[in-house]
């Protein structure tokens, strides 16, 4: 069993019922999430060990938030107890032409606090095959671009392939300090996971001839970005998630991977969405269980965007799909039909 590392902030998630607006009754739903841990989940449900880093207050809503993790078979042994709060987001969820709205509530949280002295990265590491985390991660401020650049140095001193989706934050850190700090870590990344704006956003990359707000997407453009990013890092591979947003609502949805030698497309999907955050941490998490596994380049690409694809459909960050859902969907069966 191929065993995954993953390091970042796990989050109380806030959010009114179904779609209505913030407060407009008295109820909040409460669940967690947050990237590297929503890409945690999808491993452990697809039968990898997967093990979650962190740091978390040693009371009763960090507890919480480490038996959500357990709950799905999540490693949670090396998460550091802590500090005096858990990070909070609230989210209200959109339809039709009113977008989506995430506000965060997460400084000062006991993750944003950590130091370097918080980690044995070469215990973490050890017996390990794979090590994920986000651009969120490092833009938490304080010790957090140090913590995550000795993260990195130690997984490749151990052999480790390193992952790392750029998800930039523009309510977590400026386009320049993104820059500053991503150009550092992307030295020690293998497999670079980005979308139609984080390559822009971050390293001024951009695909050109294509328009995400009218539902234009141009290959040969992404296929430049692809090729730019992989020569200026050395990347192994460069994955990118293709979003035409019809609506908030309604999205068709796609992925590319560049392997080195080339450019792999998968099939487009129409999706009508009940809950699209943790999509990327869903793309994420195939492709890592698809490189691990050893499946093809086109292989690969089909079941990250159909893992993301059905995540689409849960609510909540998490996605509790298996595998054999995955690949029932790559295999091209979307017709949604009662299962009996």
């Amino acid at each position: 069993m191929k065993k995954i590392v993953t390091f970042g902030e796990i989050m109380l998630r806030l959010a009114p019922n179904g779609y209505y607006r913030f407060f407009q009754n008295d109820q909040m739903q409460a669940t967690f999430g947050g990237g590297e841990a929503n890409v945690a989940v999808s491993l452990a449900n697809f039968g990898m060990e997967s093990v979650y880093v962190t740091k978390l207050p040693a009371h009763a809503i960090g507890q919480s938030a480490v038996n959500s993790l357990r709950a799905f078979g999540v490693d949670t042994t090396k998460i550091v107890r802590g500090g005096d709060r858990v990070g909070i987001y609230y989210l209200e969820k959109g339809a039709s032409q009113r977008g989506s709205v995430c506000i965060y509530d997460r400084a000062h949280s006991a993750i944003a606090e950590a130091t370097p002295a918080d980690f044995d990265w070469d215990a973490i590491f050890e017996g390990a095959d794979w090590f994920h985390f986000t651009g969120i991660t490092p833009a938490l401020g304080g010790e957090l671009v140090e913590i995550c650049r000795q993260a990195c140095v130690a997984a490749k001193a151990h052999g480790v392939k390193v992952s790392c989706d750029l998800n930039y934050r523009g309510k977590l850190w400026t386009r320049e300090a993104a820059r500053a700090a991503m150009t550092e870590l992307c030295k020690y990344v293998d497999v670079c996971i980005s979308n139609e704006e984080d390559a822009k956003d971050v390293f001024g990359i951009e695909a050109e001839g294509s328009d995400i707000y009218g539902g234009k997407l141009d290959h040969k453009g992404y296929e430049s970005v692809a090729k730019q990013l992989a020569e200026k890092f050395g990347f192994e591979k460069v994955a990118i998630t293709l979003r035409s947003s019809i609506s908030a609502s309604d999205n068709d949805w796609a992925g590319m991977l560049y392997d080195g030698e080339a450019c792999h497309f998968s099939k487009s999907y129409h999706l009508h969405i009940v809950d699209r955050v943790g999509g990327g941490d869903s793309f994420g998490a195939g492709l890592i269980y698809s490189l691990l596994s050893g499946k093809s380049s086109q292989g690969a690409i089909e079941f990250a965007v159909a893992a993301s694809a059905l995540k689409h459909s849960v609510e909540g960050d998490f996605n509790r799909v298996s595998v054999s859902e995955v690949e029932k969907l790559a295999g091209g069966d979307g017709s949604g039909r009662v299962q009996r």
